[in-house]
């Protein structure tokens, strides 16, 4: 089904979409194969350069919270640019950082100007349409959320090698410039009605407090936090693992990487080809089941077997696949209730899989061990993610459940 205010076409809007979601994971993760080349040319520790990866976690979370209400009421485009100008430059700055200090206000900037691609891409998905017509299009926008992170470790070990970590902040000089001006060009204003009555703070605190106390919200949203959440913890951990626990060089890492990408690409293609025959919500208990199996699966080989490629990539490999069943419906599912406040739940789904992320890698941290980490803390992730959605699920009413 297509709303009658489509305004883009479906290959527009998915295109476009997937460019805008994919700046936040690929700013997050396009750097880390230099974090450990960071410490050596800052001189400081590798405590103070997984802070960058904090302070860009942090800002990306929080500005979740303020660019969806912000689109809500000026429209999708105008905030889109404000939010990627302010990318634009903040990478720039990032490039010429001369102490991690400085990198660590840069990064926070940066993810401020990188958190309006996932609240923005969504919503002007849910601003045109709805059903499977809106899953088919998340599909899309799903693979580049994924493959965002996973494939930006492969691109930035090698260019790491063959120049420097300074030319890793150029590219994205060069991405945040190429969506500027398609956003500019391309993208149609989607929102029918914008109102600066959504940034008044009592509206504000109410849209957030309706998606939260939502069961038709929490249930999905939850399953996008804990899944995309644990994707993005991968990104923080596995440098390390693969680079100082198996002994992988910056490019090997990188390829190893493509481990990951490939299989969450098999999953979406296969998503695809399922959603012409089958409704995107009974894809995901299979998705669900897999989780289970990947998450045990982890915690076995890392807490038994001596890390090498295999143990560490083959639960990864396994439960990117299962995320590409999951999330088409849960996007959809999560923001179809809410097309009034579209922006703002779209922040708030942003929100939970930035939270999920920093509340792992902080936990990870304090154990001081990043294997044990992988083995313990990761798999505890998408479990609690199913316990949360079965719970929530439980409370939506028949009838609501069954529109």
């Amino acid at each position: 089904m297509t709303s009658t205010s489509s305004i883009m076409s479906a290959r527009r809007t998915s295109l476009l979409g997937a460019g805008l979601v994919a700046i936040g994971p690929i700013s997050m993760a396009l750097y880390t194969p230099a974090m450990p080349t960071l410490v050596e040319a800052f001189g400081t520790t590798d405590g103070a350069v997984k802070l960058t990866l904090t302070s860009y976690f942090v800002g990306f979370a929080l500005a979740q919270l303020v660019c969806g209400p912000l689109s809500d009421a000026f429209g999708r485009k105008p905030v889109a640019m404000a939010f990627l100008l302010l990318y634009l430059t903040s990478s720039i700055l990032a490039t010429f950082a001369p102490t991690v200090e400085f990198m660590l206000v840069a990064r926070a900037l940066q993810g401020v100007g990188a958190a309006v691609g996932i609240a923005v891409s969504r919503a002007i998905v849910r601003d045109q349409f709805t059903g499977e017509a809106s899953a088919k299009i998340m599909n899309t926008i799903a693979m580049m959320l994924a493959v965002g992170p996973a494939i930006s470790p492969t691109i930035g070990g090698f260019v790491l090698e063959l120049s420097g970590w300074r030319e890793i902040f150029w590219c994205m000089v060069v991405y945040g410039l190429a969506l500027m001006i398609a956003v500019a060009f391309f993208q149609a204003e989607t929102n029918p009605d914008p109102g600066r009555h959504h940034l008044k703070p009592r509206r504000l605190a109410s849209n957030y407090m309706t998606l939260l106390t939502d069961p038709r919200f929490m249930s999905p949203a939850l399953l996008i936090g804990c899944g995309l959440g644990s994707l993005y913890t991968f990104a923080t951990i596995l440098p390390f693992v693969l680079i100082h626990k198996v002994g992988l060089s910056p490019s090997e890492f990188g390829l190893t990487m493509v481990l990951q990408s490939g299989s969450f690409i098999v999953g979406t293609v296969l998503t695809g080809r399922l959603l012409r025959f089958v409704e995107a919500r009974k894809l995901v208990p299979f998705g669900l089941a897999l989780w289970v199996v990947a998450a045990l699966l982890m915690s076995f080989l890392t807490l038994t077997q001596q890390p090498s490629i295999a143990t560490v990539m083959a639960p990864v490999g396994l439960f990117t696949f299962a995320l590409a069943l999951v999330l088409p419906a849960s996007f959809t599912e999560s923001l179809a209730p809410f097309p009034g406040i579209a922006g703002a739940a779209s922040s708030m789904v942003g929100f939970l899989q930035c939270g999920v992320a920093i509340v792992a890698s902080v936990v990870i941290a304090l154990l001081g061990d990043q294997l044990l980490g992988f083995g313990v803390v990761l798999p505890l992730v998408p479990i609690a993610g199913i316990v949360g959605y079965l719970v929530f699920k439980s409370r939506i009413p028949q009838t609501a459940a069954a529109e």
